[in-house]
């Protein structure tokens, strides 16, 4: 087991190199992919180099190069949680980002006074009085923390985004990816944890292999969103879908409110806007020659929706009419669904249920005519 362990150890740091070299040598790549990425596999070299160096021996078994690993713990998580601001925001790298690594600095700092710099006399002594033990529980509970708080703030990012989004545009985009991404490394955020917590209480239910195990799992994560990356890069764009128009408040009146609902009732009737799988909410807003914040208010205020589940009723509306024609003999639900508008089967499934109740097909088995 440990010999495969190390093995995917090389294969992980070889891999880091190979992905640090396209991204200073491809121009192309370097300008699709995300900075933080490159950040991110930098992080995993670093995270690796000393596990790389103890495996080989070059330095014989010096268990101060395990601890130049440890450097990249406090880096993981600011740079998980800047990828994802970066992601759903679009925020680029600035100078005020390095404040997020200022703690990694002295945390780095304090593990090379603690770990490096005191001789091999002065650390065994600590290690039979049990002082270094302590003092690694508490390195690794401060990493704990750190990590977990920048996980925190990016999942809630994540969601306040998702929410946002759904009240400016009318269909589904990648986002399922940040979910998983952050999932996977809530799960080993969750096994870090539970093998913390069982070293404080004294249980042999972990070794060193599992922690390790744990390193090659964030490490696989890092690998597969920079390989995946190269090969979709506007996976990783999700702002540049969502490029609104800033407008100044609404100031309409309750009877501009009432014309304007019905224009837009008319429209949405005789120009079927949302058969357009890309629809925005500023395109729905200029059609009517309104401004942004001013159909927010009208949906809010007189239609009690927002925009996705606006757009998405008259997409249901539209694929009821549509199963009932002629049309729906040579077509699928969904090949049905998409001629109404909608680009994602689970987005057209949920909309459904959530309108009428009940599934298309429970729906239609039971309203057949």
């Amino acid at each position: 087991m440990q010999s495969i362990l190390n093995q995917l150890v090389y294969f992980g740091y070889l891999q880091s190199i190979f992905l640090l070299l396209i991204y200073v040598f491809s121009p192309k790549n370097r300008k699709n992919i995300n900075e933080y990425i490159a950040i991110f596999v930098l992080v995993l070299m670093i995270g690796l180099t000393g596990r790389v160096l103890f495996l080989s021996g070059i330095f014989g078994a010096n268990h101060r190069l395990i601890v130049f690993s440890e450097f990249a713990t406090l880096l993981f998580g600011a740079t998980i949680y800047l990828f994802t601001r970066s992601s759903l925001l679009g925020k680029r790298f600035s100078s005020k980002d390095l404040l997020h690594y200022a703690p990694a600095f002295f945390y780095n700092t304090i593990a090379t006074i603690i770990f490096i710099l005191p001789s091999d006399e002065i650390i065994k002594e600590r290690i039979d009085s049990g002082e270094q033990f302590r003092n690694i529980l508490l390195c690794v509970g401060i990493g704990l923390i750190f990590n977990i708080t920048y996980w925190i703030m990016s999942l809630r990012l994540f969601l306040k985004f998702r929410a946002k989004i759904q009240n400016e545009i009318s269909y589904t985009v990648q986002s399922r990816f940040f979910l998983n991404f952050l999932i996977a490394i809530g799960l080993c955020l969750l096994c870090w944890t539970t093998m913390y917590f069982s070293w404080i209480v004294g249980s042999t239910l972990f070794n060193k292999s599992a922690w390790q195990i744990i390193w090659l799992s964030i490490a696989s994560i890092i690998l597969f969103i920079a390989f995946y990356g190269m090969k979709e890069p506007d996976l990783y764009k999700i702002t540049s879908l969502v490029k609104t128009k800033k407008y100044l408040q609404s100031k309409l009146s309750n009877e501009d409110l009432t014309q304007l609902k019905s224009n837009l009732d008319r429209l949405m009737e005789e120009k079927k806007p949302f058969l357009n799988q890309k629809l925005l909410k500023s395109e729905l807003a200029e059609m009517i020659g309104v401004s942004n914040p001013e159909i927010a208010r009208l949906l809010n205020e007189r239609i009690g929706m927002n925009f996705f589940e606006y757009i998405n009723y008259y997409r249901i509306k539209e694929f009821v009419e549509l199963a009932k024609s002629d049309k729906a003999k040579n077509m699928t639900f969904f090949g049905l669904a998409q001629e109404a508008g909608f680009n994602s089967k689970t987005t057209f499934n949920k909309s459904f249920k959530n309108l009428m109740g009940t599934t298309p097909k429970d729906y239609f088995s039971n309203n057949t005519h």
